[in-house]
């Protein structure tokens, strides 16, 4: 390495928004950050809703399970009569087989 090129690498004290503090190494110095691994939905596995608006309730409100209303008869209409089934088609006939060590027939 060359000499006096290189920043100063020295202990660093990290502050979380949570309280949550530890000790590293930055050539920033001391930090204050939001967020850390003690709080972090992804590392903890819980989430945090912050809802000022009472939106989510709203939204729980509007689309949550009611009891469906009974379904409501339907009038019986009168059958109608299915339209006579086409016969199927016969398939072709396979193509006859050369015989051995002759060329196949042209089929056109």
């Amino acid at each position: 390495m060359k000499e006096g090129i290189h920043p100063e690498y020295a202990p660093a004290r990290v502050t979380c928004a949570c309280g949550n503090s530890f000790t590293t190494r930055s050539t920033h110095g001391d930090m204050a950050i939001d967020v850390c691994s003690a709080c972090h939905p992804f590392y903890t596995g819980t989430q945090k809703l912050i809802d000022t608006a009472g939106r989510v309730d709203r939204f729980r409100k509007r689309y949550e399970k009611k009891a469906a209303p009974a379904p409501k008869a339907k009038v019986a209409a009168a059958p109608v009569a299915a339209a006579p089934k086409a016969a199927p088609e016969p398939e072709p006939a396979p193509a006859p087989e050369a015989p051995a060590g002759e060329p196949p027939a042209d089929q056109s």
